[in-house]
């Protein structure tokens, strides 16, 4: 992910969703609802995230360190499971909670036109902050799926706000709803629902953001495309005549640790190995770029034996 396409994106939710929590906080105070009171957390929680998002990005970019040799990469790794936590326990819980005391304690909804207004112009915002998301990541996601680009992104923003301006909408839709059957029956149970429901679908969202992240900060291998070009990159056929095995790790979204055992050819004395391997790492480079760290381990291939048939 580009670190201006994914900034965009963040910057586009931030604003939209600090303009939206103002007046869901305000149509709250008028009207009474419960529905908007949830949302308005749901959407300072979301203006956090973004922010966690940001800093997150601007951490990352620290240069490598003796601590830290291999750079800060990951810690957009880190703020990126924050939002999921954030999210959960501020949005999704805050709005169990408040669906469950609506119900138990329901009572009618006064000023109607304000949470109605509100919540219009809401979807308006989301909508322009999801549209603007889609199509930041429409660049990177290829012929994937969606599904398949939440799961198999490495730079966490994206599919982020992607997964947070979705469960607004959702939750817009429902509070809607909420709202409009509260009016409409005029029991404030309805509305008390409607909260119930936007705390069970951000609690589902944190869920799974929580799920993808922790598998990044646990280190995953480069994505297949990657590991291929790196895998016909390395072997040339005269100096270096195959892979013995392979691993990589991001170190970041846009930092791949590649370490592989490469075979040699039995007869090349020191200086030509280290020239191969100098050569191999440049090929390396030229086919992908984010391979930033290359350790090469030159050895002699040998074909195993097959194992001896037992005697009957």
């Amino acid at each position: 992910m580009s670190a201006s396409g994914g900034t965009k994106a963040i910057v586009a939710a931030l604003c939209a969703n600090l303009a939206i929590a103002v007046s869901k906080f305000t149509a709250a105070a008028f009207s009474g609802s419960s529905s908007m009171l949830a949302e308005g957390v749901h959407s300072v929680a979301d203006s956090g995230n973004q922010a966690l998002l940001l800093l997150g990005g601007k951490r990352a970019k620290r240069e490598a360190s003796e601590e830290h040799p291999f750079g800060y990469g990951r810690e957009r790794y880190v703020y990126a499971f924050l939002v999921s936590v954030v999210l959960f326990s501020v949005g999704g819980v805050f709005a169990l909670y408040e669906g469950v005391e609506k119900i138990r304690h329901p009572h009618e909804i006064e000023h109607w036109y304000w949470p109605v207004g509100v919540l219009v112009f809401a979807i308006i915002a989301e909508t322009i902050s999801f549209r603007t998301a889609i199509k930041e990541s429409n660049v990177l996601r290829g012929s994937q799926s969606w599904s398949q680009f939440v799961r198999t992104a490495k730079a966490p923003e994206l599919p982020v706000v992607l997964l947070e301006d979705l469960g607004a909408l959702v939750g817009l839709v429902l509070a809607l709803g909420g709202v409009g059957l509260a009016l409409a029956t005029g029991d404030g149970v309805w509305d008390g629902v409607g909260t119930l429901c936007i705390g069970i679908l951000l609690v589902a969202i944190a869920l799974v953001l929580a799920a993808e992240t922790k598998s990044l900060l646990l280190g995953e291998a480069g994505s297949k495309e990657s590991v291929a070009k790196i895998r016909d990159a390395l072997v040339d056929g005269e100096s270096v005549t195959r892979v013995i095995h392979m691993k990589t790790l991001h170190l970041g979204p846009e930092e791949l640790l590649v370490a592989a055992k490469i075979a040699v050819r039995a007869g090349d004395d020191a200086a030509t190995v280290a020239a191969a391997i100098d050569a191999a790492e440049a090929r390396i480079r030229e086919a992908e770029p984010i391979a930033r760290a290359i350790y090469l381990e030159p050895d002699i291939y040998r074909e195993q034996p097959a194992p001896a048939e037992a005697t009957p």
